[in-house]
């Protein structure tokens, strides 16, 4: 790393904080496909990619980091504007599937890239996490100027085309994946706890094509892990797999959502993520397997890259792997022990683990090993989160929008942030 990389002197909280943001958005702004902006599903550390698949969950934090860089005046609005238009503008073109985007598409044509055998249509997860952000930038961008009139037409296009009691199949559960050549083949259902209560609020809010409440309550809420009660690591987890499941599941739906009060039937999220987070953490501190370099500044177990493949990391799936993502993306949940991993990511590890677009998307100290990638999915909610907690910027424009509020009090939940 180069001194310009790694400053002499010992950057404060808020410098920290800012650097890490605005390098993990460059992912985003620097690393977007050349014809449509939308975002790479993963950067090597080195070069560029030479290809043209993007990733539509990722294109959605992508939208959200526009916005933070906006707020924050590392581009101009008018930059933002454009970008997020030059964005919807192969988004509004491209095939869909009853309203729902792949989860690869070509950035250049808009073409699908299959995921997988049965896996070449919509995906119902992809598309709402790629929703959340857009509806956060229609919310952002309300000034009466062509270009920022007509991102929010776009956006309202979009949302209001997604087809969200299609993906139940008459029953009371959302389908993930349809495709015109496979049906519902793949026939996968929707259920909780997880990273999927984004794409349950959407379904709910829409003005277009809502599902019922039932299928929230009968579907997602009857998820095998959707009670849980347990204590992990002595803390009362509500929700969640033995060990809470990888970290993401705090992230995903909340860099929109505000668990801030936010409750319904089932738990209080913000007391669900604050435990969830706590629990990887004491987990981590504890270390049953003796893995080298765990402790209280260096935890954090979450899907990512791993020493062979990808791996949805937790503490029942523990391969030493830690990933920065998911404490740093866990920054509102418990601010001065994310501060301690930072610090040490940064001060202590950042000759190996920083790059061009922040930290890279993995190590493991026990085998040596940092990932050679960048991931969106990743970087994305670093972004968001860490702004969440510093503003509350996403939480406030995602909750202020008509049509969340109304579909969050269709599923009867509370939150300070619902009007009257």
């Amino acid at each position: 790393m180069t001194g310009e990389d790694m400053p002499g002197k010992r950057l404060t909280d808020e410098q920290l904080l800012d650097r890490v943001q605005k390098q993990s958005f460059l992912y985003f702004w620097e690393g977007g496909h050349p014809t449509s902006g939308l975002a790479r599903d993963r950067i090597r550390r080195e070069g560029d990619p030479e290809d043209d698949a993007v990733a539509i969950g990722a294109t959605g934090f992508g939208a959200m980091a526009i916005i933070v860089a906006c707020e924050r005046g590392w581009i101009t609005r008018t930059e933002a504007v454009d970008r997020i238009n030059r964005m919807l503008g192969l988004l509004t073109n491209a095939p869909c599937y009853h309203g729902m985007f792949p989860h690869f598409m070509n950035g250049a044509t808009g073409a699908v890239l299959p995921f997988g055998r049965k896996d070449d249509g919509g995906d119902v997860v992809e598309s709402a996490l790629l929703l959340q952000g857009l509806l956060c930038a229609r919310a952002y961008f309300d000034a009466d100027t062509d270009g920022e009139k007509r991102l929010r037409g776009a956006v309202t296009y979009l949302w209001n085309d997604a087809e969200w009691d299609w993906y139940t199949q008459g029953r009371e559960v959302l389908t993930w994946h349809w495709s015109p050549t496979n049906g519902f083949a793949l026939n996968h259902p929707v259920r909780g706890w997880n990273e999927c209560l984004i794409a349950y609020v959407l379904a709910a809010s829409s003005p277009t094509f809502p599902i019922a409440p039932s299928v929230y309550h009968r579907g997602y809420a009857e998820g095998r892990f959707f009670l849980n009660g347990r204590y992990q690591e002595r803390i009362e987890l509500p929700l969640g797999p033995e060990g809470g499941g990888p970290l993401f599941f705090a992230h995903y739906s909340f860099c929109g959502l505000d668990p801030r009060g936010l409750n319904d039937a089932y738990a209080d999220y913000w007391q669900q993520n604050v435990r969830h987070t706590l629990v990887n953490r004491a987990y981590c501190i504890r270390n049953p397997k003796g893995f080298k370099g765990y402790g209280p500044d260096c935890w954090g177990l979450t899907a990512s890259d791993s020493v062979n493949g990808y791996e949805a990391h937790s503490p029942e799936n523990d391969l030493s792997v830690i990933s920065p993502t998911a404490a740093l993306s866990s920054l509102p949940y418990a601010p001065t022990e994310v501060m301690a991993v930072l610090r040490h990511l940064h001060d202590d590890l950042g000759d190996r683990l920083w790059g061009r677009y922040g930290f890279l998307d993995a190590f493991s100290q026990e085998h040596d090993w940092v990932a050679d990638w960048f991931l969106g999915i990743d970087q994305g909610p670093i972004v968001t989160m860490i702004e969440n907690h510093r503003s509350g910027l996403m939480w406030r424009l995602f909750m202020s929008v008509p049509e969340i509020q109304v579909g969050l009090k269709r599923l009867e939940f509370q939150s300070p942030a619902l009007s009257a």
